[in-house]
């Protein structure tokens, strides 16, 4: 952190002296064309590169399936420029994305184009409005628009954990009506794959996530993968310990060979008491949360009308007595 601290000084030193000021908008100035310029460079490279015009000639066209998105490629050709090196990096943010349900080919550099997209913008938005309203100084303005850069490189990240975990979230609370619908499913005589399946189109209106990733453990059990791995698959995907304990519980229930409906009916019986016990632990904990508000808001206005006429009368009482003389 020291050579954030030296920039910060240097460039206060720098809004009051003109040649170290007129030094740092041409330093600036010329790391965002360079940006820019290196930007398009790898745009125009994508776009014009005969190597990927002669495999995209060869390709099958007459699929239906296959629509072209501009703008998704345009998004992945400025996601090469930001893509770290670093396999573990790059690992980190696909496995995230997939939790987020974006765990398709290509995502990853669609993350890298908009986090590229909202680091440039986002300084250029400011500097815009600042310009147009007149709010300060060019001086002055040098400092917020590194915090918008700041800003734009971080905001990416912080809204994919926010996906992250409002679809753990949904997932985690359609859970159990799932277990339930497969144990009478399963006491019905259907098969785990059957059973699966018909939960999927069940609950695809109410729990349209979870209806998703039982609908994709379903494909890949057709395709010839083994029950077992689509299970650890859908488990990887979402990143839930629920499921997780889910996809042990029905391994060894299939290893040793024991009723599936009793083993889904005991673990569904579980995550209904685990869900009541998130819900009185959120309960217990609203009369810490109302602390803050009750001290810093309704605590100094019950306290100026209880103690102010008392202290306005005692004020009284002693200017009467002199002592305010």
């Amino acid at each position: 952190m020291d050579w954030v601290i030296a920039i910060g000084s240097w460039m206060g030193d720098a809004t009051g002296d003109p040649e170290k000021f007129r030094t740092l908008v041409a330093s600036l100035s010329g790391a965002a064309v360079f940006t820019l310029v290196l930007a398009a460079y790898f745009l125009l490279g994508g776009f014009f590169d005969p190597l990927k015009k002669r495999i995209q000639s060869v390709q099958v066209t007459d699929l239906p399936q296959q629509t072209k998105k501009p703008s998704n490629s345009f998004l992945k050709t400025l996601g090469t420029v930001l893509t770290p090196k670093a396999v573990a990096r790059r690992v980190r943010v696909a496995t995230m994305l997939q939790h987020a349900g974006f765990g398709g080919e290509g995502d990853a550099q669609i993350f890298y184009g908009i986090k590229l997209l909202a680091t440039l913008l986002l300084p250029l938005l400011t500097l815009g409005t600042l310009a147009v309203i007149k709010a300060m100084p060019v001086a002055d303005t040098v400092p917020l628009t590194l915090v918008a850069l700041m800003l734009g490189f971080l905001l990416p990240d912080i809204v994919l954990k926010r996906l992250v975990k409002r679809r753990q979230n949904r997932l985690k609370h359609g859970l159990p009506d799932a277990l339930d619908l497969l144990v009478v499913c399963s006491e019905a005589g259907l098969g785990l794959n059957a059973g699966i399946q018909r939960v999927a189109k069940e609950i695809g209106i109410t729990h349209p996530d979870l209806a998703d990733e039982l609908q994709l453990v379903t494909m890949q059990m057709r395709a010839g993968i083994d029950s077992r791995s689509a299970l650890k698959g859908m488990e990887e995907r979402t990143g839930l310990d629920d499921i997780q304990a889910l996809v042990a519980t029905l391994t060894q229930a299939m290893r040793f060979g024991t009723s599936i409906g009793d083993t889904l009916r005991i673990y569904s019986a579980e995550l209904r008491d685990k869900r009541l016990q998130r819900a009185q632990e959120k309960a217990a904990k609203v009369s810490t949360l109302m602390l803050l508000p009750l001290v810093t808001c309704i605590l100094p206005s019950f306290m100026l009308v209880v103690l102010g006429p008392a202290m306005i009368g005692l004020f009284k009482a002693f200017s009467e007595m002199g002592f305010g003389k």
